[in-house]
């Protein structure tokens, strides 16, 4: 296990890849929907 292995999160950083132990980046939530939500 470690830089090799696809299940862990250095590994996952060495491979590039995301999952669960990973996430991605998230969509940026603009100001305007925001404020519709809490309405």
């Amino acid at each position: 296990m470690g830089k090799g292995d696809k299940k862990t999160r250095r590994g996952k950083i060495v491979m590039g890849s995301y999952g669960k132990k990973r996430p991605g980046k998230r969509p940026k939530v603009k100001a305007e929907d925001k404020k519709e939500e809490a309405v």
